[in-house]
């Protein structure tokens, strides 16, 4: 269901990518400065290590991705017909992830 549900999110995200205002606000902070390509390359060749089927902007899921900086990048985007809607981008912090980044550290 996983692998069906990225090949959904990298199919819509060739049609065209949104970028909602909050990933815009986030993507745009001095101490994040994400560009719209590495938004891409995290699409592109990430992995789903969260899935939000109840979401209720529909259907969603976390990507975590490299960037070409070697930055490890979280996008959450959730596929609709014509588009794939990029909700938020952030480099995740180490003390609320695990050391590789797939797992939510204890708060």
């Amino acid at each position: 269901m996983n692998d069906q549900f990225l090949d959904l999110v990298r199919e819509t995200a060739r049609k065209r990518i949104l970028f909602l205002p909050h990933a815009v606000r986030q993507m745009s902070r001095l101490d994040r400065m994400i560009s719209p390509s590495d938004i891409r390359e995290v699409l592109e060749n990430g992995e789903m290590i969260e899935n939000y089927p109840e979401d209720r902007r529909g259907h969603s899921c976390l990507i975590l991705g490299i960037d070409r900086n070697n930055r490890a990048i979280h996008v959450v985007c959730s596929p609709k017909e014509e588009y794939l809607a990029v909700i938020t981008a952030y480099l995740p912090a180490t003390g609320l992830w695990s050391q590789d980044f797939r797992e939510r550290g204890s708060l």
